[in-house]
């Protein structure tokens, strides 16, 4: 029987414990010396928001919408490749909680389950994520691969050119496919519970791989490391005019960058820095979001990743202006620490996290989180000045 959560935090701890050493530091590693992976979380600490007092918020709901779409929380799942790695059976159990709760779901091009049928499980909550690598072949495959599987949002990721230095998978030897030597064989012997799990699963369903190459025409291979720099400008044209559902490009920090793709038509712009996983030396993900909030203007939707632990997170990242928010390690650690139930009970915590944040902001619903809940914005209106004391 598996335990009960009660933070993101108790499911990094459980996480680390019951999973190999290459498995947990592949979810919870960055690059470089992983300083900004750490900056993103430690960036929320600066934003402080304002308690409002004597508004009736015993009754709150935490629906929203975003690009057309109605969900029953202001958060999602943001696309990560591999998740099997994770926990076996990861991305089914992801696509079956994004049905259960009107969510949506993003799909990674390096998904370890084909995105039709992830999609299908989703019941439509599903996103499909894209990368721009290896062969044009494959690429324009994926893509009509995703419009026949009806999906309706298509998002392109675009920060990742080339590879980045992640010195944790280095160190363990993560490779993919993945290596079978004496350490590693170490490393899954001595975590029996997720080994067996994976080697339960595996017997009818293979090993984990990333099923949308292994069953693409061409049975292209996955390259881990492959160089994506066909992701350019003419690219997202290209992608454009085909595209006729949804366009969000990912991955996006630069004020310059988002006015650019704006004026493309792309119907959102996805701020993130990939979890840290890229540039170490980028700025923290939500410093990002309010120079390209006032870049774009208040019409642009904007969605926003990037060191997201908690409830409280997803409404700064509201108040700092992203329409909506993704959780990426938060919903791994959940997988990790007890499969579907894990998973389950971090999507609980960070709901009841957001309701009762709103809640004391004074708001009953997330359409009122912005600006004028930030501290910050309250900083410049005049004190008045209290009356006189009456003499005695």
């Amino acid at each position: 029987m598996v335990r009960q959560l009660y933070s993101v935090e108790d499911a990094r701890r459980r996480a680390r414990k019951r999973l190999p050493r290459m498995m947990f530091d592949f979810i919870d590693g960055a690059s470089g010396d992983e300083s900004l992976c750490r900056l993103n979380t430690d960036a929320f600490d600066r934003i402080r928001l304002m308690p409002r007092v004597l508004i009736d918020v015993s009754e709150r709901d935490l629906s929203t919408s975003i690009l057309g779409q109605k969900t029953s929380v202001p958060f999602g799942i943001a696309p990560m490749g591999m998740c099997a790695l994770a926990w076996p059976g990861a991305d089914r159990d992801m696509a079956r909680e994004a049905a259960k709760r009107h969510m949506p779901l993003c799909v990674s091009t390096a998904s370890s389950m084909t995105l039709e049928q992830i999609n299908e499980i989703a019941e439509g909550q599903a996103w499909f994520q894209l990368y721009a690598d290896q062969s044009g072949d494959f690429v324009d495959e994926i893509v009509g691969r995703a419009a026949a599987a009806d999906y309706k949002l298509l998002i392109l990721t675009v920060d990742v050119p080339i590879p980045s230095v992640r010195i944790r998978d280095l160190r363990n030897g993560f490779a993919f496919p993945l290596r079978w030597g004496l350490s590693q064989l170490w490393d899954f012997a001595t975590h029996p519970h997720w080994s067996l799990a994976t080697l339960a699963h595996a017997i009818g369903n293979g090993m984990p791989r990333p099923m949308n190459y292994a069953t693409s025409s061409g049975n292209t291979t996955f390259v881990r490391n492959a160089s994506r720099e066909r992701a350019d400008w003419s690219f997202l044209a290209e992608l454009r005019d085909r595209w006729h559902g949804k366009l969000v490009v990912k991955g996006v920090q630069c004020p310059d960058d988002a006015v650019r793709i704006k004026s493309m038509g792309a119907d959102a712009i996805y701020v993130s820095n990939h979890g840290g996983r890229q540039l170490n030396a980028a700025p923290a993900a939500i410093d990002s979001l309010g120079q390209i909030r006032r870049a774009v203007g208040t019409e642009m939707p904007l969605i926003f990743d990037g060191g997201v632990r908690n409830g409280e997170h997803v409404v700064k990242a509201l108040a700092m202006g992203a329409d909506f928010v993704m959780i990426g390690r938060s919903a791994m650690y959940g997988l990790g620490a007890g499969g579907r139930t894990g998973l389950s009970d971090i999507l609980d915590i960070t709901s009841r996290e957001v309701s009762a944040v709103m809640g004391l902001l004074g708001h009953r619903n997330p359409a009122g989180i912005n600006e004028n809940c930030l501290v910050s914005s309250h900083d410049e209106l005049p004190i008045h000045a209290l009356p006189e004391k009456a003499a005695e």
